[in-house]
């Protein structure tokens, strides 16, 4: 989430797996959605799906860190991911594809009374993830292409459209992300990086309105150690906007976000359905959004 108050003020109006305030609206990965997966690697060929129930507390914080009071932002979201690990080799590496379809409730103080918006985000193609092998060590490459077909975008609080007291629940662009996964697993540990390259590829547009936003790069880490049915560790994510967003050709001022979280984690394995739960609380955010995240995450096997 990433430039919320500004765009809000910015445009009388304003900023998920995405989220907001250095984007237009909200950031295209989802801050620490991740951690606790081995990031390097597939899983066995199969079918899987993936649930993750993600809550957000946070407050817009300026240029300088610190807390703007009237900001407040909450935010329920929910990911629902099918992956197929196909079992085919494509270049030494075992090849997936996935697809999510994210959705969910914002509500934001300035945007007046209401109890929220209820929303789909950006639908979210995964046409491939090669994963290689090296002893302990593995890597996974792969391209997440984010559709520009949210239920709720910026250009319709622009155009005058009521939300609710909530706010927008997609971007109204399409976003082409690389991702690289990197993991060492040896004896029930896991320390994995899951790297995240959000590129804009067009504006969101409305009358008199071209919001194009700046490219990001994300980052979610583990360390967790599993014994038996158990796991046991702590989860970072970072994001970082690389270039400033535009307005109608203009740069917008302090439009380039960053902030870093850190938060424990825990997992258990019921027989076929694995649980893990996560918290993040930011230790610095700027022209961003800050606070809490809680993230409950099942993972079960279809086939």
């Amino acid at each position: 989430m990433k430039k919320l108050l500004s765009t809000v003020i910015l445009a009388g109006a304003v900023v998920l797996a995405g989220q907001a305030s250095a984007e237009e609206l909200w950031d295209p990965h989802l801050r620490g959605v991740n951690e606790g997966l081995a990031a390097g690697a597939l899983p066995p060929p199969g079918v899987y799906g993936v649930l993750n129930n993600y809550w957000t507390s946070y407050t817009l914080r300026d240029q300088n860190g610190k807390s703007i009071s009237g900001t407040g932002l909450s935010a329920l979201v929910e990911v629902p991911v099918v992956l197929w690990s196909t079992g085919l080799k494509i270049l030494g590496a075992d090849y997936a594809v996935a697809v999510a379809q994210p959705f969910d409730f914002t509500s934001f103080a300035p945007q007046g009374s209401g109890s929220g918006n209820w929303g789909t985000f950006n639908t979210i193609l995964i046409p491939g993830q090669l994963a290689w092998t090296f002893g302990d060590f593995h890597v996974k490459a792969g391209l997440s292409i984010y559709l520009d077909d949210a239920s709720s975008t910026m250009a319709d609080l622009i155009n005058g459209h009521k939300l609710n007291g909530g706010l927008p629940s997609g971007n109204g662009y399409t976003t082409i992300q690389p991702d690289l996964g990197l993991s060492w697993l040896s004896n029930g540990w896991n320390v994995s990086a899951d790297l995240h390259l959000a590129l804009p590829v067009d504006a969101n547009t409305a009358h008199h309105y071209s919001y194009q936003s700046g490219d990001e790069f994300a980052a979610d880490y583990t360390v967790s150690k599993t014994i038996d049915k158990w796991t046991f560790g702590l989860g970072l994510h970072q994001e970082n906007q690389l270039n400033a967003d535009t307005l109608n050709g203009h740069t917008v001022a302090n439009s380039t976000a960053s902030n870093f979280g850190i938060g424990p984690l825990i997992g258990y394995q019921f027989n076929g359905i694995s649980v893990m739960a996560e918290w993040n609380h930011n230790i610095y955010a700027e022209n961003d959004v800050a606070g809490d995240f809680f993230n409950v995450r099942f993972v079960v096997p279809f086939y």
